[in-house]
């Protein structure tokens, strides 16, 4: 080969190596950090700098190499802020697969956004973040930021490890802190997974990961919180919404947040606290009258989604709640108790982690935690709780989103951690009544009658509001099962007084029994079949969770074709596990009329990862015995 030629090959290789990242070059991760994985984070390096009670910074590097479309999430490429919080630093870079880089991304290329869309109120409120389009897979993002704040009651907690399918080549964590602010930290699941502690002193702490893999999702699992590493950290000298804060305790924390961030924050203007006085007449019960008060404020005013802790912590004016009709659940909340305190009701502003999975505040660990706001209203040894967001929520009815967890309370003599509302399992009910017919060539025409309340209620409730069609797709969804499925009529009465939702709903379908060898087969069990697929996790890690318990109780009478015998009748089944109990009794009434009953109780509960097949087997054992058939023959 030509000497030249071969120094030509020699330089170009040279310089393009030069010209690449080789530490980012997708080919340099460990297989095993790849298994299961939809990205990698190469790096994540979190150092935050305290520097008194009223200024932190917080620098951060991430680096990560998404591997297919499903990655695209752990970019997390985005910064809020606000009139307390200003973004110091923003941007970020592109590579390919092999580290060379292909794109640089600087602040002017981030998209500006307010945390809220639809009103002006919460304009100060705004984040930055990356929308990046790949041209292929595997590509590595380079992403840095530096935010600096005066907000110290938070400060953000550190996550290892925050989310499914993707892995952690290193993840660091560095706080420097001044020795004199009562520095506290606490640490969650760290034993499983390889996280060191560099440094621990009076003013610096230092972790640092390394080598987790990828976790595979596996259903029924606790919420990620539990199961997951992180940190939390917090300050017993802090500084909030312009006010510097001191507590070791709840209640100390409690008493400071009612003094100096709630306090004049509920004056209403005097035609509003004469109506409501109005409205409220001459009652003297004082639940009675925050029912009659709830009412008034799902007419008024409409809920706009934004954040605790990215719109502040600081609820926004009543007066401006009642002005402009609208606000988010902190403003709402602290609107709802302003009414109140007018007609000598005490009512207590609430913060909490709302979510459909429950999640608790951590009580042993005093700081500001939580993302969403309700009221308590003192109501003899308990409280009733109302969520102010919602036009459509029952009094006192919290769902699925509010139940069962630990809350904070803000007293004006201290904070409170209590638990919030538990909907017990027997009371998670569905009742349901109905018929259906039988045709001689198979086709199908009933109605059911479903009443649900406690937790079920909360599920079904959305579907009165919603579009005719769109109710329409529900209820083939939810009787999937039935093949040509046709809805005639579908209405509901929801009793806001009992907390009770009845669904009526008459439908029809050809051929839903089967004629073979001149018998015609069908499923007993038309409307409430058990659609819970559990499907076989070999090896599972995690923890079984059923968040909660339910009661579902059915009697269906049946009408037979004339002209047929029945030939074959499914026995009766009764079952039992530490996760329920299953019944179903099939009564032969005469030749043309059979009644089908069934009961399905299932407890919550959090189990180990080795109970998981006997639950999924428990499950299959219902689901087959709800797929039991009734054979006819034609009389000769």
């Amino acid at each position: 080969m030509n000497s030249k030629y071969v120094s030509f090959l020699f330089l170009f290789f040279t310089s393009l190596i030069f010209a690449q990242k080789t530490e980012y070059n997708f080919l340099s991760i460990a297989d095993s950090l790849k298994d299961n994985a939809n990205a990698v984070i190469r790096l994540n390096q979190i150092d935050i700098i305290i520097s008194s009670q009223r200024n932190m910074n917080v620098i951060t590097k991430r680096v990560v190499t998404v591997l297919n479309e499903k990655g695209l999430d752990a970019i997390d490429a985005v910064e809020s802020y606000d009139k307390r919080t200003t973004i110091k630093n923003i941007e970020a870079a592109v590579y390919d697969a092999f580290g060379k880089e292909i794109k640089k991304i600087k602040r002017k290329d981030f998209k500006d956004q307010s945390a809220v869309g639809g009103g002006t109120l919460f304009s100060d409120n705004r984040y930055l973040y990356l929308d990046y389009t790949p041209i292929q897979y595997p590509f590595t993002i380079v992403f840095d930021s530096e935010i600096e704040t005066s907000t110290t009651a938070f400060i953000p907690e550190w996550y290892p490890l925050n989310s499914y399918f993707v892995s952690v080549e290193k993840s660091i964590l560095n706080v420097k802190y001044p020795d004199k602010l009562g520095f506290k930290k606490m640490e969650f699941n760290f034993s499983n997974f390889k996280i060191e502690k560099i440094l621990d002193t009076s003013t610096n702490l230092s972790y640092t990961a390394t080598n987790i893999l990828a976790q595979k999702q596996e259903d029924y699992s606790p919420v990620v919180n539990t199961i997951f590493p992180k940190l939390m950290m917090g300050l017993e000298l802090f500084h909030l919404e312009g006010v510097d804060g001191n507590a070791k305790t709840w209640k100390e924390f409690g008493q400071w947040y009612s003094d100096k961030i709630l306090l004049g924050t509920t004056d209403l203007p005097d035609e509003t606290k004469m109506k409501v006085k109005a409205l409220v007449g001459d009652e003297k019960d004082p639940i009675k009258k925050a029912k009659l008060i709830y009412t008034f404020v799902q007419q008024k005013v409409r809920y706009i989604s934004i954040q605790v802790g990215i719109g502040g912590w600081k609820p926004m004016l009543a007066s401006d709640v009642d002005r402009l009709g609208y606000g988010d659940c902190k403003a709402l909340t602290n609107y709802t108790k302003a009414l109140l305190d007018v007609v000598n009701v005490p009512s207590y502003y609430t913060i909490l982690y709302g979510d459909r999975k429950k999640l608790n505040i951590q009580s042993e660990f005093v700081s500001m935690q939580g993302n969403h706001v309700i009221l308590s209203i003192p109501n003899g040894d308990n409280y009733t709780w109302l969520e102010c967001t919602s036009q459509d929520d029952p009094f006192g009815y919290q769902g699925i989103f509010t139940d069962d967890r630990k809350v904070l309370v803000i007293k004006p003599e201290g904070g409170e951690i209590v638990r919030t509302k538990v909907y017990e399992d027997n009371g998670n009910t569905q009742i349901s009544k109905g018929s259906y017919t039988l045709t001689a060539k198979g086709d199908f025409s009933g109605k059911i009658t479903l009443v649900s309340e406690g937790s079920q209620y909360s599920q079904k409730a959305s579907i009165e509001n919603l579009q005719p069609t769109e109710k329409e797709v529900h209820y083939k969804d939810y009787w999937g099962h039935i093949n040509n499925l046709k809805i005639n009529k579908i209405s509901f009465y929801n009793d806001k007084d009992k907390i009770s939702l009845t669904e009526n709903i008459a439908v029809e379908a050809v051929n839903y029994g089967s004629l073979t060898s001149n018998k015609l087969i069908f499923v007993v069990n038309a409307f409430n079949k058990t659609n819970a697929y559990v499907k076989r996790i070999r090896n599972r890690k995690n923890p079984l969770e059923i968040q909660r318990g339910y009661l579902d109780q059915d009697e269906v009478s049946v009408i037979l074709p004339g002209g047929f015998s029945v030939e074959y009748i499914p026995e009766n089944y009764e079952l039992s596990s530490k996760f329920g109990t299953y019944k179903t009794e099939i009564i032969k009434i005469d030749s043309s009329n059979v009644v089908y009953k069934r009961t399905l109780f299932i407890k919550k509960g959090l189990y180990s990862n080795k109970e998981y097949d006997e639950y999924r087997l428990f499950i299959e054992q219902i689901s087959k015995n709800d797929n039991a058939k009734i054979i006819l023959t034609p009389n000769l």
